[in-house]
């Protein structure tokens, strides 16, 4: 169990990493538009790959930031109420969550393979395929519904979840 627990552990890591660089790549993208602005060359579809970069950082980023407890999570009811209220409380929410995100990943594969099939292409100067921005975004999704697997499971068995909690949570709005 702790080969698992360490390589999903490297999985949620990784895809924050990869989060980072899509953030990096987004940043590049705007330096070498802003050159090629003021050099009268033309950058075509840094827009658009500027957004595609934001989407794949959005999607890879949500289970890294699950873990480390950067989502906003209303945890009020759930400090009030006794601990076992409070883990079936918990169990329904990362048992809601990890339905509509499998869900959400079940439809999101269709839609990607449906881009591929119909060699769909974005609508801008750059024609890239629109299956290529999509996976990442498929990749992210699936780590994040894995992520919310994880801690359901964990929650069911060990009666707590995994996820460290953010200093702005612990602050209690001080």
């Amino acid at each position: 169990m702790s080969v698992l627990r360490r390589s999903l552990d490297a999985l949620y890591l990784a895809a924050g990493v990869m989060a980072a660089l899509c953030l990096i790549a987004i940043l590049a993208l705007i330096v070498v538009q802003m050159l090629a602005r003021w050099t009268g060359e033309v950058f075509p579809g840094a827009p658009d790959y500027a957004g595609y970069s934001m989407a794949a950082a959005s999607f890879l980023a949500f289970a890294n930031a699950l873990n480390r407890g950067s989502h906003i999570r209303v945890s009020i009811v759930l400090n009030a109420v006794p601990d076992a209220v409070r883990r079936w409380m918990e169990v329904w929410c990362f048992g809601i969550g990890t339905a509509v995100m499998w869900y959400f990943v079940w439809y999101c594969r269709k839609f990607v393979y449906w881009s591929w099939k119909f060699n769909d292409i974005s609508q801008g100067q750059d024609r890239t395929p629109l299956w290529i921005p999509q996976t990442l975004m498929l990749i992210g999704a699936v780590i994040l519904a894995i992520a919310l697997t994880d801690h359901l499971i964990h929650v069911i068995f060990k009666g707590d979840h995994r996820i460290t909690r953010d200093l702005a949570d612990q602050s209690h709005g001080e």
